[in-house]
């Protein structure tokens, strides 16, 4: 008989399953505290719970975490894992360590299906979709790995979906995860220390405001149509205009008072100073900052770093028109852990790996 993965479960339908079982809710708040918080992965170590529970628990249930297949640390602190995910998939979650917090980065799919030509984890491909316990999982490995402070504070102190995949691509089970992070039997984030990344799912956009407001950041990446057509293909099906009302009606309901729109800098693409201006004009009516990426090169990716100098300037044309504006700092790409750099293990669907050599081997 399979198992029931308690994973899978935000504190609502772990409640239900608990009535289902003749078990009282307040059962269901000490399983959860259990697993998430005191990072408990078998029924015999919850010594709260009656042993007539804990035995029916052994039989029906599990806490399914996925299996540790690498762990890597940067000579700057930050850490990697690879998870496995079964059928020789594995995915990447990682974890930046900086003075005032411990950011923890999350994927949400294998894989991924978007296609945005300047990233890694996009020329990897898709599988599928990760299930919540996959994707809780991550966070669950990283808490139990990285423990707590001296003064029994959590490292991880706030979480990005971020990782391989398109959060809004993987819906329900990503809301489902948030809702763990977010209760406070679970990891007790607040929503504006959990942030979902999306390259512009206008239509989820707008459930994920009305289900889940947290944190949201949109990787824009181009000052027009013309560009993000051909480097974020979703462009075509929901161009800018559409993508900044959608930004314009999440601010409505959102934890903070302004989108962060990351804005990865590939030399001779998008990082002239026309495109700088353009962007100011783009976003003048959204309460916003931008996050700049230099680009993090990969094996025949066809596309160069913008230098310091054309990032420097497009930042301050940015700053003159008063928006905030930030140059990612590169982290942990001596161990491939920067952004746009997560490949994981990715058996493929799309024969977009094949696709892709194809290409380089053609303009050699």
């Amino acid at each position: 008989m399979m198992k029931t993965n308690l994973l899978n479960f935000d504190l609502p339908t772990l409640t239900e399953h608990f009535a289902q079982m003749g078990e009282k809710p307040f059962r269901a708040k000490q399983v959860m505290r259990w697993i998430h918080q005191s990072g408990a992965e078998n029924f015999d170590q919850m010594t709260d719970l009656a042993k007539s529970l804990r035995a029916k628990l052994n039989d029906n249930a599990q806490v399914g975490i996925p299996a540790l297949i690498t762990s890597q640390e940067s000579k700057d602190g930050t850490r990697k894992w690879l998870l496995d995910v079964g059928t020789g998939n594995g995915v990447e979650t990682v974890f930046i360590p900086e003075t005032e917090r411990g950011t923890l980065c999350i994927s949400s799919q294998v894989g991924c299906a978007l296609e945005c030509t300047f990233c890694s984890t996009g020329r990897q491909g898709f599988n599928r979709n990760l299930s919540t316990a996959e994707i809780i999982g991550q966070l669950w490995w990283a808490n139990k790995a990285l423990g707590v402070t001296p003064k029994n504070e959590r490292v991880i102190s706030n979480v990005v979906m971020m990782g391989m995949g398109e959060p809004l691509a993987n819906y329900d089970n990503v809301i489902n995860a948030l809702s763990i992070m977010l209760d406070d039997h679970g990891y007790g984030l607040s929503r504006r220390r959990v942030t979902v990344s999306t390259s512009g799912m206008v239509p989820q956009m707008d459930r994920l405001k009305e289900d889940m407001p947290v944190a949201l950041a949109v990787s824009l990446h181009a000052s027009n149509d013309q560009v993000r057509d051909k480097i974020v293909p979703l462009n075509k099906k929901y161009p800018l205009k559409e993508l900044m009302a959608a930004c314009n009606r999440y601010l409505m309901k959102a934890p903070r008072d302004f989108i962060t729109f990351e804005y990865v800098m590939l030399d001779g693409i998008n990082d002239k100073p026309e495109h700088a201006h353009e962007l100011v004009q783009l976003v003048k009516d959204t309460p916003c900052k931008f996050n700049l990426i230099p680009f993090n090169p990969f094996p025949n990716s066809g596309y160069e770093r913008s230098s310091n100098k054309n990032i420097n300037i497009f930042k301050e044309i940015l700053m003159e028109a008063d928006l905030v504006t930030t140059v990612r700092k590169t982290r942990g790409d001596d161990i491939d852990a920067a952004c746009g750099q997560l490949a994981g293990q990715v058996q493929d669907k799309t024969k977009r790996q094949e696709k892709w050599q194809q290409i380089y081997l053609e303009n050699k």
